[in-house]
């Protein structure tokens, strides 16, 4: 039998990080997750990638502004046709058992269960992220709240780097406290500002607007074996990659703790394994647990 892969992160999460994480409303953790993980995950993700749940997004926002260019004035280097992808989708862990292993069996439950301080951690989706060289994609600014039919303050993304990642190549990037701000923000388009057509609530800020605003902005620079986990109501976007040799792979897991309760959000994208939910349910088995150890699927 195959020996199993670590289910504890390689050291604590320290009072400190859960006290940044509620405070900033995100935390870069430094050398958490094993190698060995990270190593499994490394042809799990190529599978993905040309799946049918993984959407390629390059050009999506270079549409939108060809369509909006009635004067002329969008920048010719955005039409040059040479230049990398930016490929995206979630759920993967439906259909991958590397992916439902990742997210249930890795690490990161008991890591959630610290920072949010939880008893039980369930899974609520995964998003692969990969931003290949040159991919001249910027993630905008986006809540990932307003995205899920969820409510509840114990709800949580982690971002798992596979590669070294900069802002050159296309790190997240957070406004600090942001997830203080009760606002309902509206879901966009993910590579553009651009909200989802029949969503309510108001249009997350650009960046012009939250920096005059006296937003402060944080990004990582990190490694593989690093985790950020950021709140789903903190603000946060991502740089382009615009590195002509480095990829930017990433697993994105999204997680709810005990106060979590399912809840429509008119207009966002609907899951349908959540269709024996309804408004005010507590998560069942269609999330299934990622902690405690002894619970899980």
């Amino acid at each position: 039998m195959p020996t199993p892969l670590p289910d504890a992160p390689l050291r604590p999460v320290t009072d400190a990080e859960v006290d940044a994480f509620w405070r900033d409303g995100v935390v870069c953790l430094r050398g958490v997750m094993p190698e060995e993980w990270l190593e499994a995950m490394a042809d799990p993700v190529e599978d993905a990638l040309g799946g049918s749940s993984t959407a390629d997004l390059t050009g999506m926002g270079e549409a939108l502004a060809e369509a909006g260019d009635r004067d002329g004035t969008v920048d010719e280097a955005v039409r040059t046709p040479v230049r990398g992808r930016f490929r995206a989708g979630t759920d993967h862990w439906l259909e991958l058992p590397a992916f439902a292993d990742f997210a249930l069996r890795s690490p990161l439950g008991p890591i959630v269960a610290r920072l949010l301080r939880t008893e039980k951690v369930h899974l609520y989706e995964d998003s692969l992220l990969v931003k290949e060289p040159g991919t001249r994609e910027a993630t905008a600014f986006h809540q990932d709240m307003a995205y899920f039919h969820l409510t509840g303050d114990q709800v949580c993304t982690t971002w798992v780097p596979l590669d070294p990642v900069t802002a050159e190549s296309g790190a997240v990037r957070f406004v600090v406290g942001s997830h203080l701000d009760r606002t309902p923000y509206r879901p966009n388009l993910f590579v553009t500002t651009t909200s989802i057509p029949g969503t309510a609530g108001v249009e997350v800020p650009d960046e012009a607007h939250l920096v005059s605003g006296g937003a402060r902005i944080v990004s990582f620079d990190t490694e593989p074996g690093d985790v950020t986990v950021h709140h789903a109501r903190t603000i946060h976007g991502a740089y382009a990659n615009a590195s002509a040799t480095r990829r930017r792979r990433a697993i994105s897991v999204r997680y709810a703790g005990d106060d979590a309760r399912f809840a429509v959000t008119p207009g966002a994208p609907t899951k349908g394994h959540h269709g024996s939910l309804h408004d005010g349910d507590e998560l069942t088995d269609v999330c299934p647990l990622a902690w405690p150890a002894g619970e899980r699927a």
